[in-house]
């Protein structure tokens, strides 16, 4: 695509939710749900991804982008990633939700139904997948020398292919909680709209912030931002959830593999 700036938009906008979505499709043909040992591997890989994404993608770039501040650059960093993972604190505390593979619903007391509640959690989960994936575009279209198109596409293509097997996790345990095939494919795709949606607010969050301080000052909290709540759906839901009952290190082996592949595509892609 001749313009970087449509094709920037169209990666980091498109991809990631065609991962979901994807993935997703899985409940439709699958006729039996995962097996324990899959699901870790799935959960662990997922994690692994993440957490390579908000080093190799985010924090790196952030603290490159902070150089020769008036302040240190780990300052506008670490404030930034503090605040990511403070405002997913108040998401998961305040929303009503419902892990998958739990019975104990977290946040208030609710009367929703459970499949509704599975997808909240899951909405909070994709949240700042978006966000980070909305924040490197933002950081692009802003002209920010250390993001390029090539840096928004291999964020983008990393978080698709983690979403692969989280769409599928998210749709086959709806399918076994009374939604019907089709249904529980709809709404794992909806789920995966929240990413698109998370992006465009950073965008527009970007975009307010920018004209009133230098794109140098904004990028690095922003870009830690995205970091910070990306680690918290890490620390708080995906690495807990591969380390309980049997099997814990099929999860852990998982973590490892996503881990390179993101580091591999971020380095090569870059």
């Amino acid at each position: 695509m001749e313009n970087p700036v449509v094709a920037g938009v169209l990666v980091a906008l498109v991809v990631p939710f065609l991962g979901n979505t994807l993935g997703a499709a899985l409940v439709l043909f699958a006729r039996h749900g995962m097996s324990e040992r899959f699901t870790k591997a799935l959960l662990g890989f997922a994690a692994g991804v993440m957490i390579a994404a908000s080093v190799w993608s985010l924090i790196v770039p952030a603290l490159e982008a902070a150089e020769g501040g008036a302040v240190p650059s780990w300052l506008p960093v670490g404030a930034g990633f503090l605040g990511g993972m403070f405002l997913l604190l108040a998401i998961d505390h305040f929303t009503p939700h419902l892990h998958v593979g739990s019975d104990e619903p977290e946040g208030p007391a609710s009367t929703l139904k459970k499949p509704t509640m599975m997808l909240a959690a899951l909405a909070i989960h994709n949240l700042p997948e978006g966000m980070a994936v909305g924040v490197v575009l933002a950081g692009f279209l802003a002209g920010d020398p250390t993001i390029t198109l090539a840096s928004v596409t291999a964020l983008s293509v990393g978080i698709a292919i983690q979403n692969v097997p989280e769409g599928a996790i998210v749709s086959l345990p709806l399918a076994t909680n009374g939604l019907s095939r089709p249904r529980a494919f709809l709404a794992g795709t909806l789920c995966g709209a929240v990413e698109p949606l998370g992006a465009a607010i950073m965008v527009a969050i970007t975009g307010l912030v920018t004209p009133l301080l230098p794109v140098v000052h904004v990028m690095p909290f922003m870009l830690s931002f995205a970091a910070g709540a990306m680690m918290y759906v890490v620390t708080e839901e995906l690495i807990p959830q591969t380390q309980q009952g049997h099997h814990t290190n099929i999860g852990t082996i998982g973590v490892a593999f996503g881990f390179v592949l993101m580091m591999v595509l971020d380095v090569a892609l870059g």
